[in-house]
């Protein structure tokens, strides 16, 4: 049995309660086969075993009390996975669904994606099974305290800086930050990302990820001799990447059609009105249903998994994990869908990635294609540590400069070992190999 093999069954039998994070452990590890085979250096070091091995796991309780004085228990927590570049740095989510295993598996592709941005950051993530929806802002700023109260000893802007994920933006971002300044009595600006302008935030932060998803399909449809004009794009989600994909594809000449919540989704064959998408969710905060009331000729249907079912040329998955499943990506597949573009976090399962390459879909993969939030948050760092603001057009530069080297690194690398198309096996094996060769400089650590 080959060396990959084997890790790959030492982490099921470890971690065998954590289907994401096995599901993760087994999509990176299956595309470094040929690299294994060129490095046998990295066998003897025991890499692999190493790096799927997170170097710190940290799990807590928050208690806190909503507007009537109810106590509340919730689970935090934060996985310091991988130092081997620079500190670590991944966001957090506050999501019911939150648990040990979809921290991993969201710490484990972190690593590789801030890999591939060439910056100086590890991997990390966190988040709680705290839902903020449906609670009010003192309820979401004393569970944001309770939350920083535990954490911050374990954060510093040369050890492991958070950021937003699901669940968590400028509001929650900006609740943390004060209580971590409380504490510690230190203005540290560069402890958190996604902070407000008014306080060490960066312009482009809130566009980062949805921008950065639409310029690396960019330049992987102009590598196919393709481009978005006059495409027709469904874009799953409603939140951050969701509406800034959708604006940025427009901006390109896409024809979105469709977007969603976990409720349902909206269908406007004209184009999504994104100012209206603006205005419900990140003014109202409301559900993606109340577009048709200001768009009275766009359809609006319950069931958000059909959305799968239109006919589309590009879908750019920007909701949650395993988004798309195999009888999903056949739908596509079939409707003539040519390309898709990775802005979740690990949105399509690993067969459905199989069957999309089998057919020649072209596939940007979400450490690759969503990776300009975290690299624009290394620029808000950066920014941070001068005391000296960018301009939005400065930092969109700087963002799209980041995207364009990821896929000529990705493409690059699958070249390189054999597969040459797959950004996919590109994008895993090019953020792993600057990874790889750090640790083996610093030794058994």
């Amino acid at each position: 049995m080959n060396y990959v093999q084997n890790v790959t069954n030492l982490s099921k039998k470890r971690d065998s309660a954590e289907p994401e994070f096995q599901q993760a452990v087994e999509e990176v590890l299956h595309s470094l086969k040929p690299v294994m085979d060129m490095h046998p250096e990295y066998k003897e070091n025991c890499i692999l075993e190493r790096l799927i091995e997170p170097e710190r796991q940290l799990m807590f309780r928050v208690p806190w009390t909503d507007d009537k004085g109810q106590i509340h228990v919730n689970r935090g927590y934060r996985v310091q996975f991988s130092s081997a570049i620079g500190p670590y740095k991944g966001g957090l989510r506050f999501h019911p669904s939150v648990n040990l295993g979809i921290v991993k598996f969201l710490g484990f592709e972190q690593i590789f994606k801030n890999s591939l941005t060439g910056l100086s950051i590890g991997g990390g993530k966190g988040g709680s099974d705290f839902d903020p929806k449906g609670k009010s802002d003192r309820e979401i700023m004393r569970f944001c305290q309770s939350f920083m109260t535990e954490l911050y000893r374990h954060l510093g802007d040369s050890v492991d800086i958070p950021a937003g994920d699901i669940g968590v933006g400028g509001r929650e971002i900006g609740y943390l930050f004060g209580q971590y300044k409380r504490i510690k009595n230190d203005f540290e600006a560069g402890v958190l990302t996604g902070k407000g302008l008014k306080y060490g935030g960066s312009l482009v932060r809130t566009e980062a990820t949805g921008y950065g998803v639409v310029y690396f399909v960019r330049e992987m449809l102009k590598a196919n001799n393709k481009n978005f004009k006059n495409k027709t794009v469904i874009i799953s989600g409603s939140g951050n990447v969701a509406i800034y994909a959708c604006e940025k594809a427009q901006e390109y000449g896409a024809n979105v059609v469709a977007m969603c919540d976990s409720k349902g989704y909206i269908y406007d064959s004209k184009g999504i009105n994104i100012e209206t998408v603006k205005q419900i969710k990140e003014v109202e905060r409301t559900r993606i249903s109340e577009y048709v009331k200001h768009n009275p000729e766009a359809e609006y249907h319950e069931n958000q998994r059909t959305l799968w079912d239109l006919k589309c040329d590009i879908a750019l998955p920007c909701a949650t994990q395993n988004d798309i499943n195999l009888e999903e990506a056949k739908k596509l597949v079939e409707n003539g869908c040519f390309a898709i573009g990775e802005g979740a976090n690990m949105p399509c399962t690993n067969s459905a990635m199989d069957y999309f390459q089998e057919n020649n879909v072209l596939l940007a993969p979400s450490k690759a294609a969503n990776a300009g939030g975290v690299a624009t948050s290394a620029l808000e760092m950066a920014q941070n540590s001068m005391r000296i603001p960018w301009t939005f057009e400065e930092v969109n530069n700087k963002l799209d400069d980041i995207m364009v080297n990821i896929f000529k690194e990705s493409s690059a690398a699958a070249e390189k070992y054999g597969v040459p198309g797959n950004y996919v096996a590109g994008a895993n094996i090019a953020g792993f190999i600057k990874v790889a060769d750090a640790m083996l400089c610093q030794g058994i650590v």
